[in-house]
């Protein structure tokens, strides 16, 4: 009895670590009713970070369009998950938790992009939302109200350009607002424009590159934009398979990560709250990198220290993550869904 004892607690404790090992290097592939296959399936590579949120959102039948964007307000504890498609709700909100707030059924927005939220810690945060759309509000930068009211409009409604005065956009890929009021916008996700334009709070052109090609401060389709706490702009230069990086102050190059991204590029790139990890998203091979943030005055090369490898045509394409806790969110094309990944480690939350 005591020997059957004994193999039963090895048993036991064998069972316990191949759970551990599924939790942190696989997904255990459990399926809520009405999601679809690719909802839960992902693998973790390298260092564990992050995993999948299961019970988020707790109403997922409500995505019903391809979801580009997504953006959230740590301070209210709100996401914002912008969709596209015919008769479907632009904008979805929902509480960090999982449930669902309200839809925007706003007619202003056709075909929305990169998805900000700014002045999250005063009385009064707002949505900023770039479209596309080659309508009568498309190739602009809208703010809106957190309950979906139109603030204000940056760029000529309808209208593609390159002017600054005023101010023109084609295609604008996605805006950042630093907390000063500034802005930083990657205009040119696929049109005539290849730019990274910086505004001052009174949205003023402070500096601009915007010259397409395959050298230093040259882009071919920026689509995406952060803001580091060290004044150093990130910008994934989605056409030439790379990540440039600016002073925010001067606007002067100071260095390109590219050995990161031979097989796919960055379609986006965000910082984790404890600086330590840039997470950018490759949408063709459908992964979730987590880089090693460089020291002040260095740039260097990228490290990948961890990846979520999502299912194949999932399609992440923008992420945004939440400031307080670190929870990353993710906007899926392919799966036409939202996802939350929190962090982990063994000895708790690595932030």
């Amino acid at each position: 009895m005591k020997k059957r004892g004994q193999v039963c607690l090895i048993a036991a404790s064998m069972m316990s670590l191949i759970l551990l090992m599924m939790l942190l290097y696989g997904a255990i592939g459990t399926q809520q009713p009405g999601s679809s296959s690719l909802r839960h399936d992902y693998q973790l590579l390298g260092r564990p970070l992050y995993k999948l949120d299961l019970s988020w959102p707790k109403s997922p039948e409500l995505f019903t369009g391809e979801v580009f964007g997504v953006a959230v307000d740590q301070y209210a504890g709100v996401v914002y998950v912008a969709q596209r498609g015919v008769n479907v709700p632009k904008v979805l909100v929902f509480t960090t938790d999982g449930d669902f707030l309200l839809s925007w059924n706003t007619t202003t927005l056709e075909m929305p992009h990169g998805i900000f939220v700014a002045d999250a810690a005063s009385s009064n945060p707002n949505v900023w939302i770039t479209d596309v759309g080659n309508g009568p509000y498309g190739h602009s930068i809208k703010q809106y109200s957190p309950s979906g009211k139109l603030l204000q409009v940056l760029g000529t409604l309808g209208k593609a350009g390159s002017g600054l005065n005023p101010l023109q956009f084609d295609q604008p890929a996605e805006i950042f607002v630093h907390d000063s009021g500034e802005m930083y916008i990657v205009d040119g996700d696929g049109g005539m424009n290849n730019r990274l334009i910086k505004l001052s709070k009174e949205q003023e052109v402070l500096w601009i590159h915007g010259e397409k090609g395959q050298g230093p401060a040259q882009f071919y389709i920026p689509h995406s934009v952060t803001v580091d706490n060290t004044q150093r702009v990130w910008v994934a230069d989605r056409g030439n398979k790379r990540i440039q990086v600016f002073n925010s102050v001067t606007g002067d190059w100071l260095g390109t990560w590219g050995s990161c991204f031979t097989e796919d590029a960055p379609y986006s790139v965000r910082l984790t709250p404890d600086k330590k990890y840039f997470v950018v998203v490759q949408l063709n091979t459908n992964q979730i990198s987590l880089l090693d943030a460089p020291p002040v005055g260095l740039i260097g090369q990228c490290r990948v220290a961890s990846v979520i490898q999502l299912a194949d045509d999932v399609k992440p394409h923008l992420v945004d993550l939440d400031l307080k806790t670190g929870a990353l969110y993710v906007a899926e094309i392919g799966a036409q869904q939202g996802q939350k990944f929190t962090p982990f480690s063994l000895g708790g939350n690595f932030l």
